[in-house]
């Protein structure tokens, strides 16, 4: 498999800025058959090189499929504001207790009552290299107003703005 390049600092602080406010990501994986699986994951931490970091258990279905293929998609979506975002990256498992108590919060006793010491408790680091946002400056109202200034006039709404990122893959 050929490594990917990270993104770089113009666009890792687009990705950080389109997603600075939403807090859950849609994590998909590909099972051994090839299907694809897809589930919400709480994003802890964007790092300086891009890298973004989830909590999970080391005997989950997620941490499987990663093992048979690495390359990953996260989906980001914050109707309120009509900012989505959509990455792709490669996700690796790091068994690191250091790294767990930097990121460790007590909110996350919810989903991992035995705290941060449990040994069944790992970390997905998923470094990004291509992705995609759409958004509409202005949010809702900006939207309200470009809907009705279309149905008046039949022009569609020019607010709007996608730009991709990062290297696609081969």
């Amino acid at each position: 498999m050929q490594a990917q390049q990270t993104l770089n600092l113009n666009e890792l602080g687009q990705l950080k800025e389109k997603i600075k406010d939403i807090r859950i990501a849609m994590l998909t994986t590909q099972q051994a058959d090839g299907d694809f699986h897809t589930r919400p994951m709480a994003t802890h931490e964007i790092d300086s090189e891009g890298c973004m970091w989830f909590f999970t258990y080391n005997d989950s279905n997620k941490i499987a499929e990663i093992q048979q293929n690495s390359r990953v998609g996260l989906g980001f979506s914050d109707t309120g504001s009509e900012v989505y975002v959509s990455t792709s990256g490669h996700a690796e498992v790091v068994d690191d207790q250091a790294k767990i108590n930097d990121l460790w919060s007590d909110f996350l006793k919810t989903w991992f009552p035995k705290g941060k010491d449990d040994p069944n408790i790992t970390l997905l680091k998923v470094t990004t290299h291509a992705g995609e946002y759409w958004d509409k400056p202005g949010g809702k109202m900006m939207n309200l107003f470009e809907m009705a200034k279309g149905a008046l006039t039949g022009q569609p709404s020019k607010s709007g703005h996608n730009e991709k990122f990062g290297d696609e893959p081969q």
